[in-house]
């Protein structure tokens, strides 16, 4: 989610119905684009990150007010309970069935609105790694399908647990790092080098045993405690895209970052999991966003301040308050489908090789533009009843060919 004031038009859009129209690129027809991201940063900020921005301080500016008032005391019984609980993200999270399964997240699901669509099966045997595209502002359909219990995901997928992990910066924030633990959301963190930052940043979790789990940190420690639980049947998504995919939010138009990722492949590998991708249409539409020229210090300045602080600073804009007719921050009403594909088995490889790290890349990628292409006729139905978009489509990129996979070695 890439404003701070995202929880805030989460709660606005609760408030207004709207009628359920989307717009889409001309001739009715989304576009499929992988763009080559070789020379731009490769980490990428948490969907959740922007909202505990505004939030999230203001819970620790509360908590320093209260030492100077008479009730002081309710910060130092907060500051105990801080020190005993605070590797609780980094081991599982603390998750909260009652949080998400407030009415609230029903009144948003119809808003838009949400729904979720199974291809296949998940087995249970195993774990998996369900990487979802693309980011959007709000990243919405991956917080109502699988962080609030309103869309059926636990009823189409029994035995898996869902959880979101986001920045490792929003535990240190007083009172809100308990909120977000409680939708099964988990942080993150950095790898190794570039790809490290990535790794940390995207992934979203599973959680404990008995499912007493919520939101958790990203970084190996956490990642390693989840995966690695006896209990199998753990559930990890993936907004790979992140802050530079956020920034091309464009209605309509399917931008992707994806060609540069491939951290989630390697977590993959590592412990065994299955990929299954994941796309949300309609994701793109419930905002208007400016996109600028890749040569403008506008978009030199929205990259430089994602370097520094892991989001991407976008303009962006939805419907006003009171009239559908004025602008502002409330989202759109456009319908969005998220859409579970099938599951690639991968094997588990301890310390993976690049060749077997591309070559499950590109695979996945394959199956990503399958599914992709399975699927946007069936929500193209709904797109064409639209007026299109203004911005110009994108060409295809071409994919590589799938290289053979690597042969096992003998002596392991």
């Amino acid at each position: 989610m890439q404003s701070g004031l995202g929880l805030s038009g989460w709660a606005l859009c609760l408030l207004q119905p709207f009628p359920h129209k989307i717009s889409t690129a001309p001739g009715g027809r989304p576009r499929w684009h992988i763009p080559y991201p070789a020379s731009q940063p490769q980490a990428v900020a948490s969907p959740d990150q922007p909202t505990g921005e505004v939030h999230g301080p203001f819970f620790s500016l509360l908590g320093v007010f209260l030492l100077f008032t008479s009730l002081w005391w309710l910060s130092a019984l907060y500051a105990v309970w801080l020190f005993l609980d605070w590797d609780t993200p980094c081991q599982g999270g603390r998750r909260s069935q009652w949080m998400r399964n407030w009415v609230p997240w029903k009144q948003l699901r119809d808003y838009f609105p949400i729904k979720l669509i199974k291809t296949a099966e998940l087995p249970s045997s195993r774990n998996c790694v369900l990487v979802t595209h693309p980011h959007g502002i709000l990243s919405i359909g991956v917080f109502c399908n699988f962080c609030a219990e309103v869309t059926g995901s636990s009823q189409q997928f029994p035995r898996l647990q869902f959880s979101l992990a986001i920045l490792n910066s929003l535990f240190y924030l007083p009172v809100y790092r308990d909120y977000v633990m409680s939708y099964g959301t988990r942080l993150k963190l950095t790898v190794e080098g570039q790809e490290v930052a990535l790794e940390q940043r995207f992934c979203i979790l599973a959680g404990r045993g008995a499912g007493d789990r919520g939101t958790c940190s990203v970084n190996h420690q956490s990642l390693d405690f989840i995966l690695s639980q006896p209990q199998l049947g753990q559930a990890v998504l993936i907004l790979v895209g992140g802050a530079l995919e956020a920034l091309h939010a464009v209605p309509g138009e399917h931008r992707l970052t994806l060609w540069n990722r491939k951290c989630f492949v390697r977590l993959a590998l590592r412990h065994g999991a299955s990929l299954v991708p994941v796309y949300s249409f309609g994701e793109n539409d419930i905002f208007r966003v400016k996109v600028f020229a890749p040569d403008s210090w506008q978009r030199l300045f929205q990259v430089t301040i994602k370097k520094l602080l892991s989001f991407s600073p976008c303009i962006f804009w939805g419907r006003g308050l009171f009239s559908a007719k004025s602008w502002g921050l409330v989202p759109l009403a456009r319908p969005i489908t998220t859409v579970v594909g099938r599951p690639i088995p991968v094997p588990q490889c301890p310390q993976p090789t690049e060749e077997q790290v591309d070559h499950y890349h590109t695979l996945y990628t394959k199956v990503l533009e399958q599914l992709f292409e399975e699927h946007r006729r069936a929500v193209a139905s709904r797109l064409l009843l639209a007026s299109p978009s203004s911005s110009p489509g994108l060409t295809p990129v071409p994919l590589p060919a799938c290289p053979p996979p690597p042969a096992p070695d003998p002596s392991a």
